[in-house]
């Protein structure tokens, strides 16, 4: 049986680890926005104001710090005030990038933001660089933000908020290296000084400018967005154009055009899975590194705004939807991304599942009146207890723990680790399909108070939640620790993600 041993040092704590970490997504694509958030006011779904009350509730116990939208390669073909006033007189467009879909814009800016309201989550907007204007984003900013008086204060006002709401997050774009206009770097880069330039910080509401950044390893495009990030000679103070660069990456099993089912796969398909997953570590280290050249300080947040599994559609379903099912494999694909993400506490800044609600690796599928929680959704709960705590560091040893894959080698054993207000949170996962796995937790520097863990796995790696079956993947206590000199030791089952948490003694 392979063994693990997994040292912390729980009196040194390291980077915070930002609650933004385990942001969400939500585009106007699929039954994200419409049958998943937007139910609308005469639905007999409850519903507050349209607004889906079941995946509220749902996402509230997630403790889900922001939101992405309205995109996603939308984001470059929306135009923010179609999206305002009566929704009998909102224009209607075509959503040619997601089905070919006619979008009557009911659910628009004053929807998302009563949305964020309701989750108690801080509102990212990913503006059009693709297709709209520099005005049209720097008036987004003064509709939402500003107060006393102004034309776009008026609008707002006429529309029914009298004051402004606070939006922190802004992003420039949205893939401007392909959907959002197959740009050149050194263009987009120019682009991105300039919207960002007419984002204006109204009264208290200073924003967060994300660049739109590289897909995968492009490092590149971020060393091309770092030598443009500062404004040397433009102003008394030197200032920085934006404080954030994104980055975005997808898990895949195979080729994009063969990216297989999400529920019928085999034990290689699974490995294939899990080496794809860990590449993440190896991204998110190139592009600190990059970042690390122009700014020694990590003042510039590393934002990666969209990741997940990406699989077939199912069958029958549109195939511009992007409607996937969501298995225990999906979990360990988040369970080992957010170890990775803890690592990276000290750059990266934020991450955005791709997405919230029946679209890629969602938190929630729902089908008229029946919401079901994903395994991925455990996963967010079982973990929100690292939101805004302090990482503490994770070394790893084993000798066995780790299987060939192709020319790749995959280490099964995941873990990490953080300590908030004097409670200490372990999450390990065993991705070895098969082979459970003997794992120490060797704890130096303090001990711990009354232990309770849980446990996320299931008979078989294809296993998912339906509406028939809500409970066929779901976290359950976990009764095996035994305490011993070092610490804590236990058998993590195959395919397993678990969760230990103590106070500190």
């Amino acid at each position: 049986m392979p063994n693990a041993t997994a040292i912390i040092n729980l009196d040194i704590e390291g980077p915070k680890i930002s609650r933004h970490l385990y942001g969400h997504f939500a585009e106007h694509l699929g039954r994200c926005i419409y049958g998943g958030f937007w139910v609308g006011e005469d639905s007999p779904i409850p519903n507050e104001g349209g607004i889906r009350l079941d995946v509220v509730e749902a996402l509230r116990a997630l403790n889900i710090p922001n939101l992405r939208w309205p995109g996603g390669c939308f984001a470059d073909e929306y135009h923010w005030k179609d999206g305002i006033g009566p929704r009998d007189q909102r224009p209607r467009m075509v959503n040619t990038h997601w089905g070919n879909v006619e979008e009557n814009n009911h659910f628009g800016t004053h929807e998302f933001m009563a949305l964020c309201e309701l989750l108690g989550a801080e509102p990212y907007i990913s503006g059009n660089v693709g297709s709209g204007t520099v005005q049209e984003m720097s008036e987004w900013v003064e509709y939402l933000t500003r107060e006393g008086d102004s034309p776009m204060v008026r609008l707002r006002k006429a529309n029914g908020r009298e004051e402004p709401w606070r939006v922190k997050f802004w992003g420039i774009g949205n893939e401007t290296w392909g959907c959002g206009g197959n740009m050149r770097a050194e263009y987009s880069a120019d682009l991105a000084r300039q919207y960002a330039t007419y984002c204006r910080d109204h009264g208290d509401n200073k924003l967060y400018r994300i660049a739109s950044g590289a897909s995968d390893a492009d490092y590149k495009w971020t060393e091309t967005l770092m030598q443009q990030i500062n404004c040397f000679g433009c102003e008394a103070t030197p200032r920085t154009f934006f404080q954030g660069i994104s980055v975005h990456y997808y898990t895949l099993a195979g080729p994009w055009e063969a990216k297989g089912s999400a529920t019928d796969f085999d034990t290689d398909d699974y490995y294939r899975t899990m080496v794809s997953a860990r590449k993440i570590d190896r991204i998110l280290t190139g592009h600190s590194t990059v970042m690390d050249c122009y700014d020694p300080g990590r003042k510039v947040g590393l934002v990666l705004d969209e990741w997940g599994t990406w699989w077939d559609v199912e069958p029958g379903t549109n195939p511009g939807f992007l409607f996937q099912q969501n298995t225990l494999r999906d979990a360990l694909v988040a369970s080992t991304h957010f170890d990775i993400f803890h690592k990276h506490a000290e750059r990266l800044y934020m991450a955005n599942i791709a997405q919230t609600v029946n679209v890629l690796q969602a938190m929630v599928l729902t089908d008229g009146d029946a919401l079901v929680l994903t395994p991925t959704y455990h996963v967010f709960e079982m973990n929100k207890g690292h939101q805004d705590a302090a990482s503490l560091a994770v070394h790893l040893r084993s000798d066995d723990a780790r299987r060939a894959v192709g020319d790749a080698q995959l280490d099964t054993v995941s873990a990490s680790a953080s300590v908030k207000d004097g409670t200490v949170l372990i999450s390990l996962s065993n991705l070895d399909a098969e082979e459970p796995a003997d794992v120490t937790l060797d704890l130096r520097g303090g001990s711990l108070g009354e232990v309770t863990a849980r446990i996320l796995t299931a008979d078989r790696l294809g296993a998912h939640n339906t509406a028939d079956t809500p409970g066929a993947v779901a976290p359950r206590t976990f009764d095996g620790l035994k305490a011993t000199d070092q610490g804590l030791a236990l058998t993590l089952p195959p395919h397993s993600f678990l969760t230990v948490q103590a106070p500190l003694a």
